[in-house]
């Protein structure tokens, strides 16, 4: 995308997508969602960027790489596992069936990495060896490839709290969900995983990991929700680089997209102090960013779509028949 056009754009952001028409809103970090009466879901990604449990900016165009990048990894993936999607009204929104999400959230992991507490590579480094219902073998280095991907599942948290992990054996024994509903979510999250990394590489990346949500619908069949292979809810790697980054012990080269919250870390306690003025420079870099992240792993030029006199106006426009749905 021409850097030029990107600038001229910057004023052009979602930060709030309340529409008061739109029936059962519900704000997430990112997402605003709305349930229609016949069952449908309408999902608007926003261009708010989410850290350390708050909000700390509108990234131009997030919305849209996030919406355009699933729904080019929905459609490339409907043959090994059904989704929600039904249609997409506008570049920063899917509507999709609603689902009663399922409490254990699937993360596939090729690669001994994360920050998090609960990665593989945060736990490994502090001594463990077996995690998540998987033993690994002494001696791995950072960003190693694992043997073969494996499912580190963690609870999903409805209610705020944060993710904890889970065990195959802990999720049958809460009843979290049936044996056979196991046995389908990690038979579709691996064939996924394998689709992603295949895909990916041939466009110069690797796909080191992820995280898959599923929900049932009313008839009980498994879907696929929310996001899928999107650059916020994967661990994208560029190849060319990646085996001399390794050897070196240097970390991989990636979409870095961690400019504001390290900016932010470094000027106060993220979690308790006011957020700074964060400087726009910055936030233009994280949206270009965004939008390589969108050309590379989709191989489609990034299309900003100008109508309306904003990005609320155009939306509202294109959901308009569904005011009295």
């Amino acid at each position: 995308m021409d850097p030029a056009i990107l600038r001229a754009q910057a004023d052009r952001v979602l930060r709030d997508a309340t529409i008061a028409e739109l029936p059962n809103h519900y704000r997430g970090k990112v997402r605003d969602n709305y349930d229609l009466p016949d069952g449908r879901r309408v999902i608007i990604a926003t261009d708010r960027l989410s850290a350390f449990d708050r909000i700390l900016c509108a990234v131009p165009f997030k919305g849209q790489v996030l919406t355009q990048t699933a729904r080019h990894w929905f459609e490339a993936t409907r043959d090994i596992c059904p989704n929600h999607v039904l249609d997409y009204p506008d570049p920063n929104v899917v509507i999709g069936q609603r689902l009663d999400i399922l409490p254990v959230e699937i993360v596939v992991r090729g690669y001994l990495a994360g920050t998090t507490g609960t990665s593989i590579l945060t736990l490994y480094k502090a001594g463990a060896r077996e995690m998540y219902g998987i033993r690994l073998p002494d001696g791995m280095r950072d960003n190693q490839r694992l043997p073969q991907p494996v499912i580190t599942p963690t609870s999903k948290a409805f209610d705020g709290g944060h993710d904890e992990p889970l065990t195959p054996a802990g999720i049958l024994e809460r009843g979290l969900v049936t044996p056979a509903q196991w046995e389908e979510l990690t038979s579709h999250a691996l064939a996924l995983f394998a689709r992603g990394q295949a895909m990916a590489a041939e466009r110069g990346l690797i796909l080191a990991d992820t995280k898959y949500e599923f929900g049932t619908d009313a008839q009980g069949r498994i879907l696929l929700a929310d996001e899928i292979h999107t650059p916020d809810s994967s661990r994208y790697w560029k190849a060319g680089s990646f085996e001399a980054r390794f050897e070196a012990g240097e970390r991989p080269e990636s979409f870095d997209k961690d400019f504001v919250r390290s900016w932010v870390a470094a000027r106060c306690d993220p979690y308790a102090d006011p957020i700074p003025e964060i400087p726009a420079e910055m936030i233009l870099e994280t949206a270009a960013v965004y939008v390589e992240a969108f050309e590379t792993i989709t191989g489609q030029a990034f299309e900003p779509d100008p109508a309306g006199g904003s990005v609320l106006e155009r939306i509202r426009s294109r959901l308009s028949p569904l005011f009295n749905a």
